[in-house]
């Protein structure tokens, strides 16, 4: 008699010390668990033998790239309500070790490796990022090996997520409420917002950091008149940004380079937006990235740094980074606290004019991506693979619920270069944003 699932709950109950949140079914048909929501599949043994192999976070992350693991129903319920049960007990090492005093816990996992059997380690997916630990050095040379692996998978996978926009990160809802306005709209918004706070006119020279597919440089030239270098570091990028400012007759006011913030000498800018750039910076390098975006401002300059931002910890030394994260989508990415930001930005010679948090509104945004890929699901795992569609996914209904959650954030940082003199250039009452 199929019972897999049954024992499956079980082990996993005992070894976590709490019940299971969802339905589980298992390789041999057989379920067990709560008769309502989402269910927790686990396609076959190899699934254990992951979590096994590599307990916590990463294994979990190789059993669902794999497709060892997968989930049917409401994926966001099944994150919400597997978030406590696993990831937060998963993770706790110090819990883990005192755990593996107990005679109990210790049989549970004899229990759960014999169900594993047989017990040999399964090769990481093809889509795992390797050798990560040098990437969080943060070199240019690893910076652009990171930023390949995200970013070129396929220009085509993108504007399936993304939609005509090409703007991949946080939208700017109307009055927070998802309907009411389209994902283009919204993101067309969150470029005039930008615009409008770095006060951008005709004849000024902006630069534009991390400038994906150029949707901010193609927005800044043709609405606000002004002339635009963009900086990335991958090729798909660039060459998609380039087709699109011919298109639209912009290449006399548009250059977009394939190259390093840290090798761009043609200051002076009258402005500069970083636009979800930073957070691939790293925490080692932060005060250099501000350092060097100050001296490429002429007086009075502006910089707008729209960044996501994670929660402070009472340790800020214990703070590690994500293992699916790191593994599957930003390799060597780190997050910051608003604070630390907004400190270093001071440090590197800004006036930190304003800040605005928009967490809500990243949430609205993911929750848009993830229905784009899933309405074109198939579609979406051929134009990159079965992996890499899955991880991104899971990583932006993830997301969602992290930023719904207040777990982490989003900011538009505007400070200013302000000269001795004490002259900002701001007006007055700055969020009328004229």
């Amino acid at each position: 008699m199929p019972d897999a699932a049954l024992r499956l709950k079980h082990l996993a109950e005992q070894m976590l010390g709490a019940p299971l949140p969802v339905r589980m079914r298992a390789w041999d048909g057989s379920e067990a668990g709560p008769p309502d929501g989402p269910v927790l599949v686990v396609r076959n043994r190899r699934a254990l033998r992951r979590l096994m192999w590599k307990p916590g976070e990463l294994g979990l992350a190789r059993a669902w790239v794999a497709g060892d693991l997968d989930v049917e129903g409401d994926l966001y319920a099944a994150l919400d309500r597997l978030a406590g049960f696993i990831w937060e007990r998963a993770e706790d090492a110090k819990g883990l070790r005192e755990s593996l005093r107990d005679p109990r816990f210790r049989a549970a996992a004899r229990s759960l490796i014999g169900l594993a059997a047989p017990f040999l380690p399964p090769p990481p997916p093809q889509e795992e990022m390797r050798g990560r630990s040098r990437l969080h050095l943060h070199t240019k040379g690893s910076d652009k090996q990171a930023i390949s692996h995200h970013y070129d998978v396929g220009n085509d996978f993108y504007e399936l997520v993304l939609g005509p926009s090409m703007v991949y990160s946080c939208a700017y809802w109307e009055a927070g409420e998802e309907g009411a306005s389209t994902l283009e709209d919204a993101q067309r918004d969150k470029l005039e917002i930008v615009s409008r706070k770095l006060a951008l006119k005709p004849g000024m020279r902006l630069l534009d950091v991390g400038c994906g597919w150029g949707s901010m440089a193609i927005h800044a030239a043709r609405e606000h008149g002004v002339t635009v270098v963009g900086v990335t570091l991958s090729h798909e990028q660039a060459a998609y940004a380039r087709k699109r400012i011919a298109e639209e007759g912009l290449t006399d006011r548009v250059e977009i380079r394939v190259q390093d913030y840290r090798d761009v000498r043609d200051g002076p800018y009258d402005a500069i937006s970083s636009i979800g750039m930073a957070e691939h910076v790293g925490a080692e390098r932060y005060l250099e990235y501000a350092r060097d975006l100050h001296a490429l401002l002429a007086p009075g300059g502006r910089l707008l740094n729209h960044q996501i931002a994670r929660r402070p910890q009472t340790d800020e030394s214990a703070y590690e980074v994500d293992d699916f994260i790191d593994a599957y989508v930003f390799p060597g990415g780190e997050l910051a606290p608003l604070g630390s930001t907004v400190a270093i930005l001071e440090r590197a010679g800004f006036e930190v004019r304003d800040v605005e948090a928009i967490r809500e509104h990243y949430a609205l945004t993911l929750r848009r991506w993830v229905a784009n890929l899933e309405a074109r699901w198939k579609e979406g795992q051929r134009l990159t693979s079965p992996g890499r569609a899955r991880i991104w996914r899971l990583y932006m209904a993830a997301s969602a619920l992290s930023f719904e959650r207040n777990r982490i954030g989003v900011n538009q940082v505007l400070a200013v270069k302000t000269p001795e003199a004490g002259t900002s250039g701001m007006p007055l009452r700055a969020r009328a944003w004229q």
